[in-house]
């Protein structure tokens, strides 16, 4: 059964600095604690990541998947493509400006392949969420301090 769920969070950087940490998808597992590894195997005409194979692991399981990421002005998000573990995966960043820092808004859908009980559930989409939010802010101040 798909599950959904959000977070949002505040980061002291533009839209753009931020867009170009989670466009950096090889430095993922600096910040993200489930990432194990990310390859990108094509890229769009801006040069952004379109097609990524990832390893993850949350959780205690493993998982290797390929996504398609899609790019907006203020948007970055990416599609299942194939999985062992899930049938279906999206997850989008919205990222609304105010003044010097930015509104960010992760979302995430996944679906597993096999029934996971549900404090499990819960406890990955938890950890996944703040990787994605905390994980990610850290990552931009960490960048705008060096």
């Amino acid at each position: 059964m798909a599950t959904s769920d959000s977070r949002e969070v505040v980061i002291d950087a533009s839209p753009a600095e931020i867009l170009g940490v989670i466009a950096d998808v090889e430095s993922a597992p600096d910040w993200s604690p489930q990432h194990q590894g990310a390859e990108v195997l094509d890229r769009d005409a801006d040069g952004r990541p379109g097609r990524v194979r990832l390893k993850l692991k949350t959780m205690g399981i493993s998982d290797e998947q390929v996504v398609q990421y899609s790019w907006g002005e203020n948007t970055a998000g990416w599609t299942l493509l194939e999985s062992s573990q899930l049938k279906t995966q999206s997850a989008t960043y919205t990222l609304t400006p105010d003044g010097d820092k930015t509104k960010v808004r992760f979302e995430i859908t996944v679906d597993p392949a096999v029934p996971i009980p549900g404090f499990v559930m819960k406890r990955a989409m938890k950890g996944g969420l703040e990787a994605a939010t905390d994980g990610l802010r850290k990552q931009v101040l960490k960048l705008k301090r060096s």
